[in-house]
């Protein structure tokens, strides 16, 4: 109902706005103007009104900045990345940011009052030029100069953050799903075994192949935890549909997608901690979020990031235990425990079996096997 009224209410406000334009020109007419002329008056409050709506406009939009400043990441000017490409992009934003907000007031500033200065009014003529060589070459190589640099900024850093990471990062891999994310770390090795999508099933969700022995020592924490200063691989995959890794306060948005795995590397320069001190908040935590619409419960794809000092992250991984310590028992099963000497087996576990003789007489070994597969049947 309150949707309706607020519809019926638009609709009358655009109603009157029309008839009192319309009242204005029949006044118009009546005074003696031609239909379709304005009067001078009118031209003058119009000219006006542009100033006002300048003015106005302009406080409007940094007042509506400096409001919202305290909630904002990138724009807050008290904003800390906490990566060091982060410190990078928060720059960029930054230059870019004062360069264009230059060129806006400017430009607006010049429309608006070209508009009250240069309105109809008696006596005046507007004076018609085709071209200005002067003029054009101005407002085409100042902007392309300005532009030339903030793009080679632009890709110098995208260079440096798109680079090959260093030979001593360590490697995380963060595999998405609806409505979930799974990390898996290397063990001692420093490598992560072999992955197969055949593989997945309920106990197997990531596919791992445990044949292999590089995986018999990788991690699968329930959280991300980082070391501060230390470099850091994230490969990245997804097995449904497509997500994307956000960590905000790192300043790293990328895809993940099915089948085709990609990866992103930074060095994280604030401990959870750190980050707490600054923005006096004790119960902050960086967070992982999921930047692509993937599904009813998207909201879900909230996981929590530590980074922490080398002291507290060497005591954090020595307390972690192999994924594989906890389900090879599942995976080979304890062989059967083997019979009492001079007691025959209760079940055979070999088609090939042959029980020991019978005093008195001797046993077909051939039926004696064929009574034991039927028997294990």
């Amino acid at each position: 109902m309150n949707t309706l009224i607020g519809i019926v209410a638009i609709v009358l406000i655009f109603v009157i706005v029309f008839q009192l334009a319309k009242t204005s020109e029949l006044m118009g007419i009546l005074k003696g103007d031609k239909e379709g002329d304005t009067s001078e008056s009118t031209n003058n409050t119009h000219g006006f009104l542009m100033m006002f709506l300048m003015i106005t406009g302009l406080i409007a939009v940094f007042l509506g900045w400096w409001l919202v400043e305290d909630k904002l990441l990138q724009g807050n000017r008290n904003f800390t990345p906490a990566s060091k490409h982060g410190d990078s992009i928060n720059s960029m934003f930054w230059i870019t940011s004062i360069i264009c907000g230059i060129a806006f007031v400017i430009t607006q500033a010049l429309l608006f009052w070209f508009s009250y200065k240069y309105r109809a009014r008696k006596g005046n003529k507007a004076q018609h030029f085709s071209h200005d060589n002067k003029l054009e070459i101005v407002w085409t190589v100042i902007p392309a100069i300005v532009l030339t640099i903030l793009v080679a900024r632009g890709i110098e850093t995208w260079y440096e953050i798109t680079a090959d990471a260093p030979a001593d990062a360590r490697i995380v891999e963060v595999t998405a799903q609806q409505f979930n994310w799974t990390v898996r770390y290397p063990g001692s090795d420093s490598l992560l075994g072999k992955r197969e999508f055949e593989l997945i099933s309920g106990e197997n969700s990531l596919g791992i192949d445990w044949n292999d022995a590089k995986s018999h020592d990788d991690l699968m924490p329930t959280e991300i935890v980082l070391e501060k200063n230390k470099p850091v691989l994230f490969k990245l995959g997804a097995k449904d549909v497509l997500h994307s890794f956000y960590l905000t306060h790192f300043m790293i948005k990328m895809d993940c997608v099915p089948g085709i795995p990609t990866q992103f590397w930074m060095t994280p320069t604030h401990s959870t901690q750190e980050m707490r001190d600054l923005r006096g908040n004790q119960e902050f935590d960086y967070e992982l979020a999921c930047a692509e619409l993937c599904g009813r419960a998207h909201y879900n794809m909230r996981f929590i990031v530590k980074v922490l000092e080398t002291e507290e992250y060497n005591a954090w991984l020595a307390e972690q235990k192999p994924f594989y310590d906890a389900i090879k028992a599942t995976l080979n099963p304890a062989p059967a425990a083997a019979p009492v000497e001079g007691t025959a087996p209760t079940e055979a576990t070999d088609s090939t079996t042959v029980t020991p003789a019978i005093e008195n007489g001797s046993v077909d070994t051939e039926v004696e096997s064929k009574k034991n597969v039927i028997s294990s049947l």
